[in-house]
Parts: structure tokens; C-alpha cells; sequence
């Protein structure tokens, strides 16, 4: 077997471990309360030693938002690819009444039970919400970046992109609470697509006057 061929294998199978934790944990989790199941459970439940465990989760918290590090680079990779004519603020504004039309679980607005029991448990736990503040700084650190790329002013692209990023979050975090009332997200989706309207509208009053529209 070549180089190349065993690398993928390797690469392959530490995803499969990896997706193996984070679900066993997060079933223990869900099951008996996040502060009630500590390291070594999950890892025994997981059938590894807990040196493994911590290879992949350095903290337990990791294990619950190891979720989140996929959409850490989702606003900026929204506005560094899109279209001419269009300003960072529309694109994901646009960017975000897509998903909530799909009713991707990153808005908040999905009614499946697993989401709105991790999102209770997200949103219940102290640890946990610390614990995202760390992936969300990371968030707003890529979206600034790309807009410095745009020739905007250090101070001004992170101040632009913590106020893109927080609106997201929000957003999420309203819908959420939307789904965990009992609504589903048929029922909740316009009234999801008027906050996301007036929300964004608000930042464009603002931010699209510092903000540059791209170039055709």
C-alpha cells in the first residue's frame, strides 16, 4: 500500500473515532446531565483510555462544541466569496436567509429533537457557553481578517465583524428558543425571516457606510 493510501486510511480513521466520542458523549450527556458525567465515563462508554480521549477533546466542553469549529470560517468565507456588486453585510444577510429556508440547525431553527435537546444543553450549562465565547472570538478573528484583505481599517473590520457575528448568534439564539417552546420551524420561519431582515437592515444602515461594496 502506497504512502498516500495509508495516510487517508489513518486520516479516515481518526474522524470515525472522533465522531464516535463526540456522539457518545453527547448521549451521556443528554442522558444524565453534562456535570454529572465526567471524563472517564465517556471514555469508558466509548471503550478508549482517557489519554486518547483528550488526543482528540482536550477538555469535555470540547466534546459538546467540537460542532462548532466547522462553521467557525462560515461569515467569512461568506464574504470573501461573494459577488461583485454585493457588500459584506448583504452577503450574509443573504447567506443566512438561505439556511433558515433550509432550516439548518446553525439559525436555531430546527424543530428535530436531538437539536433542541443539544441546544438546551448548550445553552444550560456555564461552562459551555464560556466555553463558545472561545469558538465565537475565533469567528470574529477570521471575518476580520477578510476584511482587512478589503483594504478596511484594523479597528473597523473587528468592530464590523463582531457585530455580524453577534447578530448571527442572536438570531440562532431566538429561533432556538422559538423551538424549544413547542414551535416548529414551518410555523416559526417567517417570523425567523423578519428578525433576520430587520436585524441585518439595522447593520446596513450602519456598516455598509465603513464597508466596501466589491468591485465588478
Amino acid at each position: 500500500m502506497d504512502t498516500t493510501a495509508t495516510q487517508g486510511l489513518r486520516e479516515s480513521k481518526k474522524l470515525r473515532t472522533r465522531a464516535h466520542l463526540r456522539a457518545t458523549a453527547l448521549e451521556l450527556f443528554l442522558e444524565r446531565g453534562f456535570d454529572a458525567v465526567s471524563v472517564a465515563d465517556v471514555a469508558a462508554a466509548a471503550e478508549v483510555s482517557k489519554p486518547t480521549l483528550f488526543r482528540y477533546f482536550p477538555t469535555k466542553e470540547d466534546l459538546v462544541l467540537d460542532r462548532f469549529a466547522d462553521h467557525q470560517d462560515e461569515a467569512a468565507r461568506t464574504v470573501r466569496d461573494r459577488p461583485a456588486g454585493q457588500s459584506p453585510v448583504a452577503a450574509l444577510h443573504a447567506q443566512f436567509t438561505a439556511a433558515l429556508a433550509a432550516h439548518d440547525p446553525a439559525t436555531g431553527l430546527s424543530d428535530l429533537p436531538d437539536i433542541v435537546a443539544f441546544m438546551r444543553l448548550l445553552y444550560s450549562v456555564d461552562s459551555l457557553r464560556r466555553r463558545l465565547d472561545r469558538y465565537t472570538e475565533r469567528e470574529v478573528e477570521l471575518l476580520a481578517e477578510v476584511l482587512e484583505t478589503e483594504s478596511v481599517p484594523p479597528l473597523t473590520a473587528r468592530l464590523s465583524a463582531l457585530h455580524l457575528v453577534t447578530v448571527r448568534h442572536e438570531l440562532g439564539r431566538v429561533n432556538w428558543a422559538r423551538m424549544a417552546e413547542g414551535r416548529t420551524a414551518d410555523e416559526a420561519l417567517a417570523e425567523s425571516l423578519a428578525d433576520a431582515d430587520q436585524a441585518f437592515a439595522a447593520l446596513a444602515h450602519g456598516l455598509d457606510t465603513v464597508l466596501p461594496v466589491r468591485a465588478a
